[in-house]
């Protein structure tokens, strides 16, 4: 059994950092901070020196953000819960690589889940650098071309946004269809996708999410469907059929 998780917080508002030092003493006995730093020069100097498991980092500060540090110690494996006022782009990134990360003011709820879902990964000595893949998606322009960790019920996969072809609802599920012929379930709701991915993916249905790349041809009859490469026939569903259709005017 695991006794501690040697964690270091990097945090640049004082007040932000000591209710996340207090937080982790009373409710996440389990979390031995090692260390305090305040941006990210002090942040790349401390993770190299001292190691930890787990960084809880926040998004913004002096002297860059949370990806520059990622990038500098993107060889040493750690964990990393980020702490971040709400961003749009960063949260995409973050959703995008299956980041943990805590929204300020911090919820104490969630603070306990990330850290217990940490604590199972390394009980579980699941040794994967998450961290590489989300600097690698940040400093990606292309949509298609960022990496997308998928997690499964056996564990977890990772591909190229552009090598899935559609996406399809399956309770509290998701099945996602990629251009080889394989099909991954995938532990999160269809809604979660439809907010992280950005085009080539559009929605056509409450169940269906395409990538469009894959379109071979589209048919009025029948209310509208759209015939994929792997001939599979999806419907375009009347709530959709305006912006789809749209997208292709636009063209």
């Amino acid at each position: 059994m695991l006794s501690t998780i040697k964690s270091i917080i990097v945090e640049d508002e004082s007040a932000a950092r000591n209710a996340l030092s207090s937080y982790l003493s009373k409710y996440c006995p389990q979390v031995e901070v090692i260390g305090f730093v305040q941006n990210c020069k002090e942040a790349i100097h401390i993770i190299h020196d001292l190691e930890p498991q787990l960084v809880f980092l926040d998004v913004e500060m002096p002297f860059g953000n949370a990806f520059d540090v990622l990038e500098s110690c993107k060889e040493l494996y750690f964990e990393t819960i980020f702490v971040t006022a709400f961003s749009e782009y960063s949260l995409k990134a973050l959703n995008q690589s299956a980041a943990y990360y805590l929204l300020k003011p911090v919820s104490i709820e969630e603070l306990i889940l990330a850290v217990n879902k940490v604590q199972q990964h390394i009980l579980n000595k699941e040794i994967f650098n998450r961290n590489k893949i989300i600097v690698e998606n940040f400093k990606e322009s292309h949509p298609e071309k960022q990496q997308i960790i998928l997690p499964t019920l056996e564990g977890f996969e990772v591909v190229k946004a552009g090598t899935i072809m559609r996406l399809q609802g399956n309770g509290n599920f998701t099945d996602i269809f990629l251009a080889d012929g394989s099909k991954k379930m995938v532990c999160r709701f269809l809604k979660h996708f439809s907010e992280l991915l950005s085009y080539p993916f559009i929605r056509v249905h409450k169940s269906h999410i395409i990538n469009v790349n894959f379109i071979r041809s589209y048919h009025k009859s029948s209310g509208g469907y759209v015939v994929l490469d792997d001939s599979t026939e999806i419907e375009i569903s009347s709530s959709y059929k305006q912006e789809f259709l749209q997208l292709f005017k636009n063209k």
